[in-house]
């Protein structure tokens, strides 16, 4: 079976190819000039290129930002588009993040050495490159044992951690990398990029509609490029308008958070649970509504300044524990009453 579809897939028209890749691959920047808003990042390392002296990397920073698009745009730069296949390999620490990964798959491509090369007429480095994305994913004994591992094999394999919560890895990994932070996208590079990939696939987008777009996004380009894509499928040959970015983002409509609002001002603790309850059956997503909640409390001209601060602390919390995999019912429940009866 598995010959068969390699031997149909081998027989597909590369037009279909096309037109069936994720425009997230397709757009994907391919060379470190393509890289949008991280000019200082791309700035140093462009120099870095220079010398062929590639130290370990750390990239940190929001989802969507470019972080693995840099790293796989530099390794083509120095590599060239046969010897990176060879040269460079790519992990997801979210899906392999035990030590046992560390200590053989890695280990073992780490500790091979290559051989001399060139790339357009210029030396290749003589070392490989290990890409670890979400690698703050890692169990802590993971993190311990590639630390050894990038020690013992600095001369021929560089690594490149790539996460998004510089926080989570230990100290002694991040202190053997250069350390590179990317920064949420402006508005108007991602609008440009947006356009362009509008133009390139013939989407029609309302006037307005891109706005609300980014903004859902919230400087994430890889999520709006999937919204993007969806919409397109949706709609077919329509224009897209805000109203339909707004569906496929699942943001909470106004009036349901009004009710929230009202609800919870009257801390009347069966309305509550009644709400909460009508919530969970309207199938909203609770860290959508949370997320919307919070600007409505901060902008809040009746809340007192000493009562936000406390919301705040309990926004943190209550985000942690979703984050965690706990119950959105019971998260959504234990905020609205503690916020409500602590004021």
């Amino acid at each position: 079976m598995k010959a068969a579809a390699a031997a149909a897939a081998a027989n597909t028209p590369a037009s279909e190819h096309a037109a069936l890749m994720p425009w997230i691959e397709k757009y994907r920047p391919a060379k470190m000039d393509e890289i949008a808003s991280q000019g200082e990042v791309v700035s140093v390392l462009k120099k870095t290129l220079q010398s062929n002296n590639l130290p370990h990397l750390l990239f940190y920073g929001p989802p969507g930002t470019g972080k693995t698009s840099t790293i796989l745009a530099l390794a083509r730069e120095l590599y060239g588009p046969v010897l990176v296949k060879q040269r460079v390999m790519e992990l997801n620490a979210s899906d392999e993040r035990g030590i046992s990964v560390v200590r053989e798959k890695i280990k073992n491509f780490a500790k091979t050495a290559v051989s001399d090369a060139t790339v357009d007429g210029r030396p290749c480095p003589p070392y490989k490159i290990i890409i670890l994305d979400e690698a703050d994913s890692l169990t802590s004994d993971a993190q311990s044992a590639l630390r050894r591992t990038m020690e013992l094999y600095a001369k021929v394999t560089r690594f490149c951690l790539v996460c998004n919560y510089v926080t989570r890895l230990i100290e002694p990994l991040a202190s053997r990398c250069a350390k590179f932070r990317f920064k949420s996208l402006p508005r108007a590079p991602m609008e440009a990029k947006l356009q362009t990939i509008c133009d390139a696939e013939g989407v029609n987008v309302a006037p307005g509609a891109l706005a609300q777009l980014i903004g859902q996004s919230e400087g994430d380009l890889r999520r709006a490029t999937m919204f993007l894509q969806t919409a397109a499928r949706l709609k077919k040959d329509a224009t897209i308008t805000a109203t339909d970015f707004r569906d496929i983002a699942g943001v909470i409509p106004d009036a349901v958070i009004a009710r929230v609002m009202d609800v919870w001002t009257r801390r009347n603790v069966v309305e509550i649970m009644e709400l909460v309850k009508s919530i969970m059956q309207e199938g909203y997503n609770v860290a959508q509504l949370l997320g919307q909640l919070q600007d409505t409390f901060v902008e809040s001209t009746v809340i007192p300044t000493p009562q936000k601060a406390r919301i705040a602390v309990q926004f943190g919390a209550t985000d942690r524990c979703l984050t965690d995999g706990a119950d959105e019912e019971l998260q959504l429940l234990n905020f609205l009453l503690t916020t409500a009866t602590t004021a």
